[in-house]
């Protein structure tokens, strides 16, 4: 390869390098490299792995690690009397509201409502020795109670191995450092995602707001259904559920309201606002209360008007393995029953992507939630997936269903003043009381009412407010986005998220196979004109073809000399090399100059493997001497 001086020869390793940087030249690029010795090269597999062993033992059981893995050791030994105040006020206030919620998502996970409340207790409580962030809830949300039914069709055996298998997958994703998968989940496809399951759910939810059958796993098939059967819809339950939302909706403003300045407020300013805010942040169980006192009342008055949530079973669950194989029985028309066995491997099977995205959707929740409060700190996602997934393998031995953390509750946690995660343990203890002495009065609660609940919370999950700045900054990104929200209204959600994602990485990898050339026409200080031509990023095998037909094209526009600056170029594989080795060729043919300037050494070691002949220079000097041809002249004399 020629330079711009004479090449300098290194002889320690019996190698030659035929890349010269001069001493003055402008080099700002990285200095990497990696020694290989010839010790190096006889370590055997045995002696490899035994080092490889050791080091990763030495980093697991160091106590910066251990304190990263459990972040209790960091905070628990600097708890006071103020942290146990707000954590305990922030608990229950978490608690009164993860109730009601709980017993609204098992119905959009299809499930009898114990085994909403199932999963609200154990994550809490493993949450505090793993979780790195003192605003995260764990317990079931909308979005993983919706995934839930769709993957598991209601059935409470599968929802119970679902939550177990995402925990492990979870787990080994976080062993794995397998985080950055988020990354692929861009914005508008999360956005997509986020309304289209919106509206699943309000859909899903009319069922028991009007008494009519929302069969099916996808939005149309749901209304489809709606339509289908509207002429047995129930107006007392409707009217009902219409009452409950606008009293929610009225209730939940309450919560911003606030008496008085925002300085120098007096006693009673104080009062009322804190407690507008605490009926605001209760709603859902203040509406709970009442509408089962009135369902109580109306059933000791023979009055049956409305659709009661039923009976729910009273206890603690029986804590046993999650089950591995599951017996179904069915009655047929003709009155025959029908008993179906499936093993493990059938139940897997029949979960399909569902093991993938809902580990994928569980932790973009999470760490939404953890980013939002975060304060700009740092976000350790590998630790949320260790800490979540560990969560969930605790609560299917307990038979609950998929939990995680969720963007309302830690709203709610944050405003209520919590302090650390200890926070926790008190909303887990209000819902074991719950399960050992309130279930009986669940009975009484109208379906509306839940409904109602569920309803009102995702209506403003809705996120049509990102589609105007959208418009703003970038039209494209409108496209991943609204395919995604069409994808998951027509194909079920696990599918629909899984085709925007898909959608995205094209994008992703049009850009790479399209980069930007920055095209200039230049003088030297001779006043020699010259064509500068600037790629924005690395040479790939997508991307290489592209680059060398608007370099060639360029090229052949004029006769003057071709300058390549390769500052951007950080990387390039055989692919490149050899597209490169052409486009050289070609300008041979031509009889036109062409130079590389500012390349990197690590890339010109791969170009110069199928092409000796590369001419790189480092600094502007040089490039004026080789454009001025005064260094031919002067090798001429």
């Amino acid at each position: 390869m020629r330079t711009d001086q004479s090449s300098q020869r290194n002889n320690s390793s019996g190698s030659e390098v035929s890349l010269d940087i001069p001493p003055n030249a402008i080099y700002n690029t990285s200095r990497d490299y990696i020694v290989q010795t010839e010790e190096n090269e006889k370590l055997n597999c045995c002696t490899f792995t035994k080092d490889w062993l050791r080091q990763l033992s030495s980093n697991v059981f160091r106590k910066k690690t251990l304190y990263k893995r459990l972040p209790i050791l960091t905070w628990l030994p600097k708890y006071n009397r103020n942290d146990f105040i707000g954590d305990l006020m922030a608990g229950i206030t978490v608690g009164l509201t993860v109730i009601p919620q709980g017993l609204a998502y098992a119905g959009i996970a299809g499930l009898d409502l114990q085994y909403g409340l199932y999963g609200c207790f154990l994550g809490c409580f493993i949450y505090i020795f793993l979780g790195s962030s003192k605003d995260v809830p764990v317990g079931p949300t909308a979005i993983s109670a919706l995934l839930t039914f769709q993957t598991t069709h209601g059935l409470w055996q599968k929802a119970v191995l679902l939550t177990f298998l995402s925990g492990l997958i979870e787990i080994a994703m976080g062993i794995f450092r397998l985080g950055f998968l988020i990354d692929f989940v861009s914005g508008p496809v999360s956005a997509g995602f986020t309304s289209a399951g919106s509206l699943i759910i309000f859909t899903s939810q009319l069922k028991d707001l009007l008494g009519v059958n929302t069969n099916g796993d996808t939005f149309v098939d749901m209304w489809f259904s709606i339509f289908g059967d509207i002429h047995n819809i129930s107006w007392n339950d409707a009217g009902l559920g219409v009452c409950c939302i606008v009293v929610l909706l009225t209730m939940r403003a309450m919560a911003g309201m606030s008496f008085g300045p925002k300085e120098g407020k007096t006693c009673w300013q104080k009062f009322f606002s804190t407690l507008f805010w605490l009926i605001g942040t209760s709603r859902n169980a203040v509406l709970v209360v009442v509408s089962a006192i009135v369902g109580y009342y109306l059933l000791q008055a023979d009055i049956d008007i409305f659709r009661m949530v039923g009976y729910v079973p009273k206890g603690l669950p029986q804590f046993q393995l999650p089950p591995f194989t599951m017996t179904t029985i069915t009655n047929s028309t003709s009155g025959e029953v029908t008993e179906v066995h499936e093993s493990f491997t059938h139940m897997v099977s029949s979960l399909g992507s569902g093991l993938i995205v809902v580990p994928l959707i569980s932790l973009l929740e999470n760490m939404a939630v953890v980013q939002t409060f975060a304060n700009g700190k740092p976000c350790d996602a590998t630790q949320e997936l260790i800490a979540v997934g560990v969560c969930n393998v605790v609560n299917s031995f307990a038979q609950g269903f998929r939990g995680n953390g969720g963007i309302a509750r830690g709203a709610v946690l944050n405003s209520s003043g919590v302090r650390t995660q200890l926070s926790n343990l008190y909303t887990g203890i209000i819902v074991i009381v719950a399960l050992l002495y309130l279930t009986p009065t669940f009975y009484y609660i109208p379906k509306a009412t839940l409904a109602a609940i569920i309803m009102a919370a995702v209506i403003f999950m809705i996120q049509y407010r990102v589609i105007k700045p959208m418009w703003r900054s970038k039209k494209s990104d409108l496209i991943p986005g609204l395919a995604t929200f069409v994808a998951c209204l027509v194909l079920p959600l696990q599918l629909g998220i899984l085709v925007g994602i898909g959608i995205n990485i094209l994008f992703i990898l049009y850009h790479a196979a399209r980069p930007r050339l920055r095209v200039e026409t230049l003088s030297t200080s001779n006043d020699i004109k010259y064509l500068m031509l600037t790629p924005d990023r690395c040479l790939i095998f997508p991307s290489v073809e592209f680059v060398r037909n608007v370099i060639t094209k360029q090229g052949r526009k004029s006769t003057l000399p071709v300058v390549i600056d390769c500052t951007h170029i950080y990387g390039a594989d055989y692919t490149a090399a050899k597209v490169v080795s052409t486009m050289i060729g070609d300008f041979e043919d031509r009889q036109q100059k062409l130079y590389f300037f500012n390349l990197q050494p690590r890339v010109a070691q791969v170009f110069e493997s199928l092409h000796k002949d590369l001419t790189v220079l480092y600094d502007m000097n040089s490039l004026e001497i080789k454009l001025s041809g005064k260094e031919e002249d002067h090798s001429k004399l």
